[in-house]
């Protein structure tokens, strides 16, 4: 048996494959060049970098897709499946890593942490204008989507003495003892919303210009989900209008960004960073682990 590992693993990963006797070749090929070298290998392992199309798919003889990771946007699972192509991945093993990065955006929101990072080190000293911070305890933290990942931010948003409410798009999940509200009572009431769902199979934005309308006054808007969940013409729009106080991105519709983009990165109100949610050291063990006993187990049965 051969694998592919098109964006990386762990080496204790490679290690559990290789203990069970798969050949593996660690190696990032460009689009069409994978086409031209994926012939030969039962299975591919891929991150966010690489997608796996009908293209990817007809050019070889795949028993396997598995995805390190929890969005599968980036592989065509309608044509896989229909192939007869088994789908792994990972959904829970970065959930940490991620539910702290949008904490972590939602503090420096909190207290200018990302301006006063750059502007310091520039030699101001903007006291005056960073003292009007917010407390968090106390405040409704809304979190559209209460997955794996959503539920960790929750279990956080608690912990920080916040008001937490959840609303689920297909099923209402309450083993947590969260509040499940309707989408338009979260959009609402929420001083803070948190956004931990995939992208729609067309590609439509959850929060665009109609869900901006509805939002609180100064609402502050987090993304750590996927690029397109929340559109970037319509957040633009509500924060130069004052609608949402600030906004902070881990996730683009373009990555990486393009000039396009930029008006919106450069806002003083605005926390980026350049998808790195699932980007530590121990969600990438984790997710190494883990995918490599689902793919050796799937190809030694």
């Amino acid at each position: 048996m051969k694998v592919l590992i098109s964006d990386g693993i762990a080496p204790e990963g490679a290690e559990i494959l290789k203990n069970a006797g798969i050949e593996i070749t660690e190696q990032f090929f460009p689009h069409q060049e994978l086409i031209e070298n994926i012939k030969g290998y039962d299975a591919i392992i891929v991150r966010s970098a690489t997608k796996v199309g009908q293209d990817v798919i007809d050019a070889g003889n795949l028993k396997v897709i598995a995805r390190s990771g929890v969005g599968l946007d980036n592989i065509d699972l309608d044509y896989a499946k229909s192939k007869g192509i088994k789908i792994l991945y990972t959904p829970g093993a970065s959930s940490v890593s991620v539910a702290e990065l949008a904490l972590g955006h939602i503090f420096s929101l909190s207290r200018f942490l990302n301006q006063s990072n750059i502007t310091m080190k520039i030699g101001e000293w903007n006291k005056k204008e960073y003292s009007k911070g917010r407390e968090l305890t106390g405040k409704t933290l809304g979190i559209l989507g209460l997955g794996a990942i959503g539920k960790e931010v929750a279990r956080r948003g608690k912990g920080l003495m916040m008001n937490v409410i959840a609303y689920n798009k297909f099923h209402q999940i309450n083993d947590l003892g969260i509040k499940m509200v309707k989408k338009e009572e979260l959009l609402k009431t929420s001083d803070i919303i948190s956004v931990h769902i995939p992208l729609s199979e067309d590609k439509s934005p959850e929060i665009g210009e109609k869900e901006f309308a509805m939002v609180k006054d100064g609402v502050m808007i987090i993304n750590c989900a996927r690029g397109g969940v929340v559109s970037e013409s319509a957040l633009l729009d509500a924060l130069l209008s004052g609608k949402v106080s600030s906004a902070a991105m881990d996730v683009f519709e373009n990555e990486p960004c393009t000039d396009a983009q930029s008006e919106l990165i450069a806002l003083e109100n605005v926390s980026v960073s350049p998808h790195i949610g699932a980007s530590t050291k121990e969600a990438q063990l984790r997710v190494s682990v883990e995918i490599a006993e689902k793919v050796a187990n799937e190809l030694n049965k």
